[in-house]
């Protein structure tokens, strides 16, 4: 279970639910349901950190809930 924050919105242009993860940078999902696109965002981050490991690219820390402005 990764601990990274995934931010949730309905996309009118993609009719669909679009799951950010801004911590990692370009990790996003999507699903026709909410539930769907945490599940999709929750497999892409995997894979976001298993291609990282592989190119020996630097992992964030997980912050957990960030601060906005």
């Amino acid at each position: 279970m990764n601990h990274y924050e995934i931010i949730l919105y309905w996309s009118k242009e993609d009719n669909a639910f679009v799951a950010e993860v801004p911590e990692l940078p370009g990790c996003m999902a999507d699903g026709f349901t909410r539930q769907e696109a945490i599940a999709n965002a929750e497999r892409i981050i995997e894979e976001w950190l298993q291609t990282a490991l592989e190119l020996g690219r630097s992992i964030p820390e997980p912050k957990g809930r960030l601060m906005y402005a």
